[in-house]
């Protein structure tokens, strides 16, 4: 069965305007557009299908490991961290939080902020915290180009910059702890909340778990693994108009249209539009035009 999903929209105070041509043609969307929950069983946050069943009614009552979202930032998001399972479960009653990220666009210089610079110590940003310092310039700065690819595991400090759009790949999980958020006000023009104290128990500050190599970066634009976890693995498919790639499925995968037009079994897929492939071992997926397609499989 194909599910093709309608996304929840999240106005934030970093968002952008590109995902609007994309999910809100006629321009009712309130605010700017920082994330489409594209793929979603959260429930602050569910994807719906074209019948209007929310997708975790759809599943029946299976479990989805991940969560599918593009994100535009128009500004830098906070410097945050995601905690583990182990202290998710004991602080929160939820899962932690692995994700990933694949670059669709970057303006000129645009980045991200990903793990801390050598010989940053737990008390050494600690100290820039209670001090009102800049905490980004403690954090390495990375520019970043379409294609890129990051793997971000809990306990990275990290933060998107402004003027970058992505796709990201994460376990089904809400779980964020800001660190700190640019001395700015939010949506409703007070300061968001910060989380300092669990933080600093869950932040990975080993060297060697800062360094880039850490984070699984490469660039790829052409067919090719993106990452596996206990979660879920991603991969991309870069087909020419008219090819056919047989996909072999299990549990519950996801079908992401990053560039093109695709078919699956007769279901046509637009530019950043998804669907939820249920129940189906193998299928063909067919490109009406030259397609870049991102497939998530549940492990």
């Amino acid at each position: 069965m194909i599910l093709k999903q309608i996304p929840h929209l999240v106005s934030t105070v970093w968002g952008g305007e590109k995902l609007k041509k994309y999910k809100d043609p006629e321009g009712s969307f309130d605010g700017p557009l920082g994330e489409t929950w594209e793929v979603s069983t959260l429930e602050n946050g569910l994807s719906l299908c074209e019948n209007k069943q929310s997708l975790e009614e759809a599943l029946e009552g299976k479990i989805l490991t991940y969560l599918i979202k593009f994100i535009d930032t128009n500004k830098n998001l906070s410097i945050q961290v995601h905690p583990d399972n182990e202290y998710a479960h004991i602080h929160e009653d939820a899962l932690g939080k692995d994700e990933c990220w694949y670059i669709l666009d970057a303006e000129n210089n645009a980045g991200i902020y990903l793990g801390l610079k050598d010989e940053v110590t737990k008390e050494r940003l600690q100290e820039a915290i209670e001090s009102g310092e800049n905490v980004n310039e403690l954090l390495n700065f990375i520019n970043v180009q379409k294609g890129d690819f990051f793997n971000i595991p809990a306990g990275s400090i990290h933060a998107i910059g402004e003027g970058v759009t992505l796709v990201e790949v994460q376990q089904s999980s809400g779980v964020t702890y800001r660190v700190w958020d640019w001395n700015r006000m939010g949506l409703d023009g007070k300061p968001r909340e910060l989380h300092v104290k669990k933080a600093m128990d869950v932040i990975n500050f080993k060297p060697s778990a800062n360094k880039l190599e850490y984070f699984q970066y490469k660039n790829l634009d052409s067919s090719g693994l993106l990452t596996s976890n206990n979660y879920f693995n991603a991969r991309i498919k870069v087909l020419k108009a008219g090819d056919e790639s047989v996909l072999s499925l299990n549990g519950i995968s996801s079908i992401v249209m990053l560039e093109g037009t695709c078919e699956i079994d007769d279901t046509e897929i637009n530019e950043y539009e998804s669907a939820v492939v249920k129940d189906i071992e193998s299928a063909i997926l067919k490109a009406i035009t030259d397609s870049k397609v991102l497939v998530v499989k549940q492990i």
